[in-house]
């Protein structure tokens, strides 16, 4: 009778079992590995752009370059010898006048002569020439001076544009990264439903509680507002982008091109090349040599400067009502006055006391000069400090980029195998959300690094001019 009473009690747990399915219903889409660059369902397709297509747009639109060019033509322009006062020089001048002129005259105790409305007018044409054959050698210096400052203008244009095309490079990786989080969150998502069709399978059988299926649907919310958040952060980058593209920031586009990192950096090859190619450096050595131009310059002052000149001119004056004096008195008359032909001569000029203002410049100069040594010891520096710190994050990032791609296929294998579990009933929903959760973070902190190794990447080979060969 025991027995009985004892069966009677189980029976109803009995049954709850049997009309569980043995095999719930999977998920319809296992939840597997995506690429870099392939389109998250949940962004609108959009014309693909390739990592070189955006530099060759960025380098014909980008303002910054466009306005550095500009400045190099006009530092180009700059150096003609006419410019540094190697050439002669030599102006046309013409004058032309009329006068109307009122003229009383009176001798002694005789009658005033009056005229009035008397007419005159004068030309003056002349061509002049100077030529300067000696001042200290300045022209020379001067004429060196403007060669390097073109070079200098050359070397900021040269680095404005490896540094606009780091900074393209960056954001397009950025954009490549936010595209990757996006597939992440998205498998996440594929994840959750999946968990909520089981969780409400059991619900239906009666094998779990309402408040699992309720949980599940929460945890799914969750992720799919931080789905939203980071759709967000992939339209900046794109909008980041265009505005380096120098073109309409609403333009759509995705990515066609991976993340792929280059493991063959070596710190002895980024350091010569720094040294020897590196456009901030070399412009910090040209500035260098302007100061000492300067002080050249300066000091070319104090010797005498000696030039030639000559012109060649036509001086004309009519008097209409000019008076002519005799003996009788004056009578008016006409004159004519008229002076033409060439001269000639030597200009020289010694300086001799300025009020002590030359010493006071060429100190300035020395000054100036030192200066600027200092700033380019300054800028060396500062890249080498670059340099190094970018290879330490470099070896670094590829360290943890070694080690991510193998936790990765952990990741993926341990929530593959959680499912499953789960779909048994030998799993708990805190455990496959915990692992929902932690491959989710991997997936994360491997678009992380690689972005952040390939960053090292980009700064360590605009460091060593060697960006745009590598592109």
């Amino acid at each position: 009778m025991r027995l009985l009473i004892t069966s009677l009690l189980l029976l109803p747990s009995y049954m709850v079992f049997a009309q569980q399915p043995t095999q719930p219903a999977r998920p319809t889409q296992e939840p597997r590995a995506k690429s870099q660059t392939e389109k998250p369902q949940t962004v609108a397709a959009a014309a693909p752009l390739t990592l070189a297509e955006a530099i060759r747009i960025g380098l014909e639109n980008n303002y910054d370059i466009r306005v550095s060019r500009q400045d190099e033509r006009i530092a180009e322009n700059n150096v003609t010898r006419g410019n540094a006062g190697q050439l002669p020089v030599a102006n046309g001048n013409f004058t032309r006048t009329f006068n109307i002129n009122n003229t009383r005259q009176q001798r002694e105790q005789s009658d005033p002569v009056v005229i009035n409305g008397g007419k005159a007018n004068s030309l003056n044409a002349n061509a002049t020439a100077t030529w300067t054959v000696f001042d200290g050698l300045g022209m020379f210096i001067a004429y060196d001076r403007l060669k390097a400052l073109n070079q200098s203008q050359r070397q900021f244009t040269r680095a404005t544009i490896e540094e606009t095309i780091a900074n393209i490079t960056d954001a397009y990786y950025v954009v490549v990264r936010e595209f990757g989080k996006i597939g992440s969150i998205e498998e996440a998502l594929k994840i959750g439903q999946a968990r909520i069709d089981l969780t409400q399978a059991r619900v239906d059988v009666g094998a779990s509680a309402k408040v699992e299926v309720l949980t599940a649907r929460v945890d799914f919310n969750a992720d799919r507002s931080v789905l939203i958040q980071q759709q967000e952060l992939l339209q900046r980058a794109k909008v980041n982008l265009n505005a380096l593209l120098g073109r309409a920031p609403r333009i759509d586009f995705s990515p066609a091109d991976s993340i792929v990192v280059s493991r063959s950096l070596t710190r002895e090859e980024v350091n010569q090349a720094l040294a020897q190619n590196n456009p901030r450096l070399q412009q910090a050595k040209l500035n260098t040599e302007v100061a000492t131009y300067d002080r050249r310059l300066i000091r070319a002052s104090r010797f005498p400067q000696l030039g030639l000149t000559g012109t060649y001119g036509v001086n004309r004056n009519i008097n209409n009502a000019f008076l002519i004096n005799t003996a009788t008195g004056s009578v008016l008359g006409s004159n004519v006055n008229r002076v033409f032909g060439p001269s000639y001569g030597v200009v020289a000029s010694v300086p001799i006391f300025d009020g002590f203002n030359r010493n006071r410049l060429e100190q300035n100069a020395r000054i100036v000069e030192e200066q600027s040594k200092l700033l380019l010891d300054q800028t060396q520096l500062q890249l080498e400090a670059q340099a190094e710190q970018a290879f330490a994050q470099y070896q670094n990032r590829l360290q943890l980029l070694e080690l991510e791609e193998t936790n990765i296929l952990l990741a993926r294998e341990n929530i593959a195998i959680a499912l499953e579990r789960y779909r048994l009933g030998l799993l708990t929903t805190l455990a496959l959300r915990e692992a929902q959760r932690t491959q989710l973070d991997a997936e994360v902190r491997l678009l992380d690094i690689r972005y952040q190794a390939k960053q090292a990447e980009i700064v360590l080979r605009r460091l060593s001019s060697g960006l745009v060969q590598a592109q």
